[in-house]
């Protein structure tokens, strides 16, 4: 896991430049919702949703793409957890490269987005993301880059 402010994001060379130039575009402009085709091998969901409460925050992990999420408007946490530590709940779905867990998100670590800030995570690293702050509900708009491994 990465977690760096958005202005930083050029020194991570791990990032392909197509989708540093994206992210860094995200100041400017402001995409439309839906997916963005980036390359063969990477693309961007655009999104707007309604944060969760802490009990309905769901871990979720997946296999062949790292998400790099970032939040142009609003705020979240995103709890972190080892994939391996985490109880199946939903075997993995390849067509979405996607597989859940049960646990309890309460017991594991949380990071802040804010929109000043993003956060880089690997296949092996479950999150919930979505989580609101301090109870409060919130519409954000995010943008999560997947990036092809």
């Amino acid at each position: 896991m990465i977690i760096d402010k958005i202005e930083n994001i050029s020194i991570y060379k791990n990032i392909p430049e197509i989708a540093r130039d994206f992210i860094l575009s995200l100041k400017k402009e402001t995409p439309s919702l839906g997916k963005h085709v980036l390359s063969e091998s990477i693309y961007a969901n655009v999104e707007t949703y309604e944060t969760k409460l802490l009990e309905n925050g769901k871990f979720e992990a997946h296999k062949d793409y790292i998400d790099v999420q970032i939040l142009l408007k609003g705020h979240e946490q995103i709890f972190i957890a080892p994939q391996n530590s985490l109880t199946i709940s939903e075997p993995y779905d390849a067509k979405r490269d996607i597989e859940f867990y049960s646990d309890n998100i309460c017991s594991f670590q949380s990071i802040k987005l804010d929109g000043t800030n993003f956060v880089m995570l690997f296949p092996h690293e479950a999150h919930a993301p979505q989580v609101s702050i301090d109870e409060k509900l919130e519409n954000v708009l995010k943008v999560v880059v997947k990036i092809k491994i």
